[in-house]
């Protein structure tokens, strides 16, 4: 394993002292938790979530499946961005993570070689990038969840606009919004310019989803960088452009879960697993994403629901 400096050891400590409090937390009254607290310490697998919603909804499913296969799984929601999580992952304090396949394999090597856009070149290079950390990469489902541009729909049906690339010819007289951290990400606004050519007449920060949408709903700019798995995206009244062009990553959902873990459960475990990643599509994230965001319903119940609809789980009688 490379030798790690003074930054990465204080990530690890503090991960280690979130985890901490995310078990107490799963062992008091309310607390989340996938397996009955009195679980004996070590035989559960720890299913980790990053710090937003949509990995959460993934952990839980990706978790329930396990205790339903028979296997011990403890739910571990909320660790923290990926810096947090992936020194956790490496040192065996979680032991399954659903990740996103480009943003994983960047993060951990930036200057890959590989075609970026495709899901089977960037598994294969995550999983030798993993490797060091004695870390397998499962089977990734064809749900993505990429950066994408919006636009209304009402604007999509004057100006005829399906694609990124029909923005070019237009993109002088229009306003885009997006995070703050969008004019310094190569796959946010240096990308739209070097692989597009697009040069938006301004760019305005935005800091959360619901401020973007209320932007673009109200006529302060005509874009948006929105996630392609966007619960507003289920609202139809907006429009997802393709990226006709190929400027994202590949961006399916991946679980990447430690050996040791594997080799406890066998073939159960991938199994399980597996059997998620097969069924999971984009549509079902921006369902589940906009019942979680929007609607405001709970986590582990929707997971559980979209379970039971794809008869993993046997529903209620």
């Amino acid at each position: 394993m490379p030798k790690r400096g003074a930054r990465w050891r204080r990530a690890l400590l503090a991960v280690t002292a979130a985890i901490a409090l995310a078990v107490l937390a799963s062992c008091a009254p309310g607390g989340t938790a996938a397996t009955p607290p009195e679980r004996a310490p070590g035989t559960a697998v720890v299913v980790a979530s990053f710090n937003f919603p949509e990995s959460e909804l993934l952990a839980a499913i990706y978790a329930l499946a396990l205790m339903h296969a028979g296997i011990p799984a403890r739910l571990q929601l909320d660790v923290g961005p990926r810096e947090f999580v992936q020194p956790a992952l490496a040192e065996g304090l979680v032991d399954v993570v659903p990740e996103y396949l480009g943003s994983a394999l960047t993060s951990l090597e930036p200057a890959a070689d590989v075609a970026m856009f495709d899901p089977v070149a960037v598994r294969r290079e995550l999983a030798r990038a993993l490797a060091r950390w004695h870390v397998q990469v499962l089977q990734p489902a064809s749900a993505q969840d990429q950066n994408g541009l919006v636009v209304t729909r009402a604007t999509a049906s004057r100006l005829r606009l399906r694609t990124v690339s029909d923005l070019g010819p237009l993109a002088p007289r229009m306003v885009l919004g997006g995070p703050p951290e969008c004019p310094q990400r190569p796959y946010c606004l240096p990308g739209l310019r070097q692989v597009y050519g697009l040069q938006f007449a301004r760019f305005v920060p935005l800091d959360t989803e619901q401020e973007r949408v209320d932007a673009i709903e109200q006529g302060v700019v005509d874009v948006v960088v929105l996630d392609t798995t966007d619960g507003y995206l289920a609202s139809g009244d907006l429009v997802l452009l393709a990226d006709d062009r190929q400027l994202q990553p590949a961006e399916n959902i991946v679980p990447v879960v430690r050996a040791a873990a594997v080799a406890r459960y066998g073939a159960r475990l991938a199994a399980a697993l597996d059997a998620v990643s097969a069924r999971l599509t984009t549509n079902d994230l921006i369902f589940l994403n906009w019942r979680v965001t929007v609607a405001g319903h709970n986590v582990l119940a929707e997971a559980r629901a979209w379970l039971e609809r794809q008869g993993i789980l046997p529903e209620p009688g």
